[in-house]
């Protein structure tokens, strides 16, 4: 099975490699106009399940346009949300009521994945998303903030952190990818990377019960734009750069940090708590049960409430 994933992986570089050499986002996003306009929809009808008061906006980086989405009252503290692969800034639904009681919630969409950002530079590198994500913190003169980043947001918050003299307050990561560690189940993420070269509802169902406990629980609202998403992203350079961070690089970090993974989580395991309790001076770890890499809406209450206590205190 080792030897499929490294095909399969393989085939994705392969793709990756003929999206990168193209300009703009679009022309390895959406191919045709039709297939933006249905994704805009779903996404508007996803974001609408948050259920909140918020607002829309859109910021000039140097890599193209960022969209954010604000909610909370604006004298409390700042918290910057950064979503999954693929999932957008909608994927916070379950959680952003509990989230933007007592905090200014900014959740930005990643510019190199199907959302309402648009990139109009090429695929960036890891040093760009940093410059990216700090031009969006500047632009809304945000100090010591906090930050939730789940999976490849958890990866990308890593790598702010890294960062000498970041912006950032606490830190929150749910079951990050490929941070402190390579994926632990590679056979049961074959599903998503078979997805990503083959896209069909059916092998999207596989996906979400291979990352989900409860795929039942998500919305089918949410369920058709992330479906749209995986379809239409088919090249993803990005993801095939994210490597675990090194030793040195994690002992740099000097933030507060919570990370939760789940108890069926495919992409974590305790190895991956451990390494960061090794190296990340200040952390706490939890795993929730009866959850998988989904856990934010796999087990949202108790995600939400581990995620308030710790920025509480």
């Amino acid at each position: 099975m080792l030897k499929l994933y490294s095909r399969l992986a393989i085939a994705l570089f392969l793709v990756a490699s003929c999206a990168s050499k193209k300009t703009k986002f679009e022309d390895y996003v959406f191919k045709t106009k039709s297939e933006e306009t249905a994704y805009q929809t779903a996404y508007d009808k996803a974001l609408q399940l948050w259920n909140i008061p918020y607002t829309e906006e859109d910021v000039k980086t140097s890599f193209g346009t960022a969209h954010v989405v604000i909610a909370g009252p604006k004298n409390e503290k700042d918290l910057v949300l950064l979503h999954g692969m693929d999932a957008s800034s909608t994927m916070w639904y379950p959680n952003i009521q509990a989230l933007a009681k007592n905090h200014r919630v900014y959740a930005i969409d990643f510019i190199m994945e199907p959302n309402k950002s648009n990139l109009t530079a090429k695929p960036l590198s890891s040093n760009e998303i940093a410059i990216y994500y700090n031009e969006i913190f500047k632009h809304y003169k945000l100090k010591k903030f906090d930050v939730i980043g789940a999976s490849r947001g958890g990866w990308i918050a890593t790598l702010l952190a890294t960062q000498k003299n970041n912006p950032m307050d606490k830190i929150v990561l749910l079951s990050p990818a490929q941070t402190f560690k390579f994926i632990d189940k590679p056979r049961k993420t074959s599903s998503a990377l078979l997805l990503k070269l083959f896209p069909s509802e059916k092998k999207f169902e596989k996906t979400l019960k291979a990352f989900s406990t409860h795929p039942e629980k998500i919305s089918p609202i949410y369920k058709r734009q992330f479906y749209l998403a995986n379809k239409y992203a088919k090249s993803n350079s990005s993801m095939l750069k994210m490597k675990p961070f090194s030793d040195a690089e994690l002992k740099s970090i000097q933030n507060p940090m919570l990370v939760l993974i789940g108890d069926q989580d495919v992409i974590n395991s305790d190895e991956s708590l451990e390494r960061a309790k090794k190296y990340v001076s200040k952390i706490d770890t939890v795993k929730i049960k009866d959850a998988g890499h989904f856990l934010s809406i796999d087990q949202s209450k108790i995600t939400n409430d581990a995620i308030i206590n710790f920025l509480k205190h």
